[in-house]
């Protein structure tokens, strides 16, 4: 009897202790004599001052379409913060500037000759099976080539000894791939070099030949691993494009100074002749150089603003875009997260991409700063 009796009183102690714990978590309010209980929730005293979280400006993230690309990259050549909105009397200057180019009297003078070698040379570069003793036999044939490929590997830039490369062969060796392309691109853009009217716009011509490299290095993956096209044929129409537009600026600067106030042309009129003229000028380099219809084709889709229809068209707008995109981030105007969100859709694999982007931020030698060494002429061209 006495412990049925102790029994109950544990069990009522029970329900007394945990009828609280219940009403709180049945989440309703307990009924007792005086009515409803309010149950109220407290921060703990320490925590209930505490300020407001700070609101976060939003970042700032900059992504860039085509056209704003290439308004950077020509506020960078020509050296100005913005770009505005051309005058009507830059009219008169550009087409003065137009009709030299088109006068076939002075078309000589602004118009590349096409080099005998290069197109041989370039695609020998391309091709693995050819060996490094062909290449400086194709070399030796053409001796200004030879004294240039000889100045490049013993330039800072390649030179890893004290003793001088006095051979064509150990030049091919030093230059390597990449290098021999350099070798390529400065002779095939030489008159980038000859610019001696640049004037205030004297960066110029080294941003336009960072360009035509850059774009060079980024249209030869895409063509070669996505548009199955040929990859000889991409580098050279990027490089030609880079050329017909310091083809186009040798014209503006001598046929717009004269008129122009204090003997320069406008800024304006040069960004607004490269944006609309370019590619055409391209095209008619590319026709005077007897190059194929596939290539002339697709220099041809770049006058236009719609997505290329030809793979190599293709290949050559997405070099271009890319190419300004490196030249951009090498120069401080834009940083990693443009980039990233401004880079055209490529269709590379992400390794794959990753190293065209790195071989695009690489240093190149401005061919201008190379340090000339003696040599013997007579042993390099019988190597």
């Amino acid at each position: 009897m006495l412990i049925w009796f102790l029994s109950l009183l544990l069990v009522t102690a029970c329900g007394i202790a945990t009828w609280p714990v219940l009403r709180w978590a049945s989440g309703f309010d307990a009924v007792v004599a005086g009515g409803p209980v309010e149950v109220v929730l407290e921060l703990p005293a320490d925590l209930q001052y505490l300020p407001e979280p700070p609101v976060l400006p939003a970042a700032a993230v900059q992504i860039l379409d085509r056209t704003g690309i290439f308004r950077k990259l020509r506020e960078l050549e020509l050296g100005l913060s913005a770009l505005g909105r051309p005058l009507p009397e830059h009219d008169q200057m550009a087409a003065a500037a137009l009709a030299a180019i088109g006068d076939v009297t002075t078309q000589r003078r602004y118009s590349p000759r096409r080099p005998n070698l290069l197109p041989q040379l370039m695609r020998a570069i391309n091709d693995e099976q050819v060996s490094g003793r062909e290449l400086a036999a194709l070399i030796a044939r053409d001796p200004s080539l030879v004294g240039s490929l000889l100045k490049i590997a013993n330039s800072t830039f390649y030179r890893v000894t004290s003793r001088p490369v006095e051979t064509i062969e150990r030049a091919v060796v030093i230059l390597g791939s990449d290098g021999l392309r350099s070798l390529m691109a400065a002779a095939l853009m030489q008159p980038i070099f000859q610019v001696t009217r640049a004037g205030k716009f004297s960066r110029f011509p080294e941003i336009v030949w960072e360009h035509a490299l850059r774009s060079a290095h980024a249209a030869i993956p895409h063509a070669a691993l996505v548009e199955r096209a040929d990859a000889f044929a991409a580098e050279l129409l990027s490089l030609i494009s880079g050329l017909a537009e310091i083809t186009l600026f040798r014209a503006i600067m001598d046929h717009c100074a004269t008129s122009a106030p204090q003997g320069q042309p406008d800024p304006l009129v040069i960004a607004s002749l490269l944006d609309s003229q370019s590619a055409a000028v391209a095209w008619r380099i590319g026709a005077s150089w007897e190059l194929s219809e596939v290539m002339l084709a697709a220099l041809e889709e770049q006058m236009v603003e719609s997505t290329p229809t030809t793979p190599l068209g293709r290949s050559l707008r997405f070099g271009r875009c890319a190419g300004a995109l490196a030249v951009l981030h090498t120069s401080s105007v834009i940083d990693d997260a443009t980039v990233r969100l401004s880079l055209p859709e490529a269709g590379l694999s992400a390794p794959h991409l990753k190293a065209m982007w790195t071989r695009l931020l690489q240093k190149h030698e401005d061919p201008r700063s190379r340090r000339s060494v003696p040599f013997q002429n007579d042993r390099a061209l019988q190597a």
